[in-house]
This record gives C-alpha cells, structure tokens and sequence, in this order.
C-alpha cells in the first residue's frame, strides 16, 4: 500500500526501497535491547504505539539523552492524555493537570478510568515513573519544570470554558501544550551539553517552533476534536465565516469552510523564519536532525492541508514514501531549507484568488523565500529529468517485486521444515 501512494512519485518509492532495506539505520540507529531494563523497553514500546512522527527522531539520537526525551515525551504524553479525554469531568481533570507533576514521585500512582486512545501511558505510569526516576537529575529537574506550567497551563484552559476566543488566545494555549514542550527539549538538549547553553536559555524560538507544530496540529485534527467535543479553531477567525465552528463541516459550507482553513494556516506559517533560525543555531547533528525532521514533515503536512477540503471529511497525512524522503534527506542546513521552499511554493501555487488570506499568504511566503534562499530565483530540490525518473521507477519497482519474492522463498523454506 505504501508503495502504490507513492506510484506518482519515484522517488519515494526509491527511498521506501531503500529505507526497507537498511537505509533506516542512518536515521535511527538500532538500539540495544539487551542493555535496556524491562520496563525501559516497555517505556519504548509506548513511545512507538502513541507517537504519530516523534518516536523515529526521538530514538535517533544519543545514549541517556535518548532515555530522557523518551521519558520526556512519555510524561507529556501522560498529561495530554488528561487532558484531551473528555470522559473525564472537569472537577476531576482540573485538580488531575495541576497535580501531575507530583505523580512523577508516586510509585503507585496510575488511571485506570481513561477511555482515551493512548491511555495505556496512564494505566501503566508507574512504568513510567520508574525510568523518569533513573534519569540524571538534571533532566528530573527539568522534566518536572515544564510538566508543572504545562499542567497548570491546561487547567486554566480548562476552567476557561475549553475554547478558543481569539488568535492571542490560540498562541497562549499552543505555548502551554507545545511551546513549553520545546523549551524541554531545548534544556535537555543544553543539559546534556551536546547543545551550548543558550540553545535551552533563549526560549522566544523553542516557543515559536512548538507553537508551530500545535498550530498544524489544530488545523489537521478539526473533524476528530469536533467529533470529541473539543474546539481549538479561535472563534476570531472561524466567526468570519460561519455561525458555529461545527458548521464549517457541512458540505453547502465547504468554499467558506477552506478560506478559514487558509487564513489558519497562513497564521502558522508566521512560525516559519522563528523555525529556521532556532536550526540554524544548532551544533550537534544528532540533536540538528531530530528538529529538522520534525519540521520537514510538519511543513509538508501544512502543504497537503491548504485548500484542501479534505479536513472537514477526515484526516490529512502525507504519504509514508515522502515520510521516509523527508526523513532521510534533512540532514542538513541547506536541505532544510530547500525543502521547506518546495512546500511553501507548493502552497503557493494553491493560492485561490479570491481567497480573503491571500495577499497575507503571499506575504508570508515572500518572507520565508527570502530567508531559504535570499537574493536568488526560486529553485525546486527536485529538478530531475523524466529520464531518471523512468530509471527510478523502474528499478524501486524491481527492487520490489525481487524483495516480495525473497520473503515468499523464506516463507516456504520455513513452512518445508
């Protein structure tokens, strides 16, 4: 199936080929299960069963602060869990979110009353717990830090009728849910002085990069809050365009539905320059390659939503061939930034004309051009002739059906004896 989303795209296929056979272990080295505690690699099974994009960066990089992020992520996961589920009633949740942190230091401390789709992060927290104790205190300290404002963060939300009024209120929020999640990150980062100190220390850019990938998120998953109960859509924006959130899914609403959805999108695409200059500043390759994933696919995934009607009928994913493409080619400075102006011309290109945003978007993108590639004519990353696409395609597909053959051979040998 990955292979036939990606028959437009030979590339793709060639790097799914490639990532099949091996070429995965540049990206994220095997790690060494027998040198893992049970509950470690039970930590790390949860981290790959919960995590839509973040488990295949996170096991990328190096040694104990590969544990930490792990357990980092796990925690939020933990808290967001608390949050997101609206089984639980808000005297409950409230006093749950301010208290989180605490729990870090119960032994025995778990939920079993979620009906959330990631709540075995709250069922087996002990778990949990137990590897967030094993840690360096250093990455305690800062762990227990962010969860502490993260939570009370999501409790005012809470208490604050669960909505979103304005785009400044949008921003406050992201900055609780996400941006405080990228400030961790850049003091563990720093912590573990694979990073300079003010990599941890200047938190306008961590904040903006988490901001940013909340943002998209928000935008992607507007049919599945809607259907959950949740509104993230600022009333600010979607008012211009309906009476209530929920009717921008109606299909007689789908023109005013789409120009809300781009006029979202244009907002998170101020991100951007923040984005671009926090990779900049970064040194260690491990740590480069762990954010610069990250932004890649979350910067396609906002390509594939804009003008797409798509989001008010289910969800948007990029396509696991371009995942593995993206994943395999931002290894750098340069390529990030290449990348990144392939998506943003691609959104573009998609820019209706009587779209109210749309002298805005093109604002924006102007700006992020300018930055990607300043003083020169826009260029794509991909300028391959249809020769080697032809050679491409040919050999991904080869290279296919020989691997379907090999694994049938084994099967029978296996099945013979």
């Amino acid at each position: 199936m990955d292979f036939l989303r990606s028959l437009g795209h030979p590339e793709e296929i060639y790097n799914l080929l490639r990532f099949k056979m091996g070429g995965c272990r540049a990206v994220m080295p095997k790690r060494d299960q027998d040198s893992m505690s049970d509950s470690l690699q039970t930590c790390y099974r949860y981290l790959n069963e919960t995590s839509r994009s973040f488990a295949a960066v996170i096991q990328a990089l190096d040694g104990e602060l590969r544990h930490a992020v792990c357990i980092f992520y796990l925690v939020l996961r933990a808290l967001d869990t608390v949050e997101d589920d609206m089984t639980i009633s808000l005297e409950r949740k409230v006093p749950m979110l301010r208290n989180f942190h605490t729990y870090l230091y119960d032994p025995e401390w778990k939920f079993t009353e979620s009906k959330d789709k990631h709540r075995q992060v709250l069922e087996d927290f002990p778990t949990i717990s137990l590897e967030f104790k094993n840690l360096a205190v250093v990455y305690q300290e800062v762990i227990v830090d962010i969860c502490t404002k993260m939570g009370k963060g999501m409790a005012e939300f809470q208490e604050n009728k669960n909505k979103v009024d304005s785009l400044m209120e949008l921003d406050k929020y992201c900055h609780h849910v996400a941006g405080l999640s990228a400030i961790g990150l850049s003091r563990l980062f720093s912590a573990s002085e694979l990073e300079d100190a003010h990599i941890g220390q200047d938190i306008h850019f961590s904040n903006s990069f988490g901001q940013f990938l909340q943002k998209i998120d928000i935008i992607r998953d507007y049919l599945e809050d809607q259907l959950a109960g949740r509104e993230f859509w600022p009333r600010e924006v979607w008012s211009k365009y309906a009476k209530k959130l929920s009717d921008l899914a109606k299909p007689e609403n789908i023109v005013p539905a789409v120009q809300c959805l781009n006029e979202l999108i244009t907002n998170a695409l101020n991100h951007v320059p923040d984005v671009l200059i926090y990779l900049s500043r970064l040194k260690n390759k491990g740590v480069f390659n762990f954010f610069a994933i990250i932004q890649v696919m979350a910067i396609a995934t906002l390509a594939a939503c804009y003008n797409n009607q798509q989001v008010f009928k289910g969800v948007v994913k990029i396509r696991k061939g371009q995942t593995v493409t993206l994943m395999m080619e931002a290894t750098n400075m340069e390529a990030v930034k290449a990348i990144t102006l392939q998506y943003i011309e691609e959104i573009y290109q998609k820019i209706p004309v009587t779209d109210p945003s749309s002298s805005k978007t093109q604002h924006i993108i102007s700006s992020i051009r300018n930055l990607c590639l300043p003083n020169s004519s826009v260029v794509s990353r991909n300028q391959l002739s249809p020769i080697y696409l032809f050679c491409a395609f040919l050999l991904a597909a080869v290279g296919y059906l020989y691997l379907n053959a090999v694994s049938q051979l084994f099967k029978e040998a296996h099945t013979s004896q």
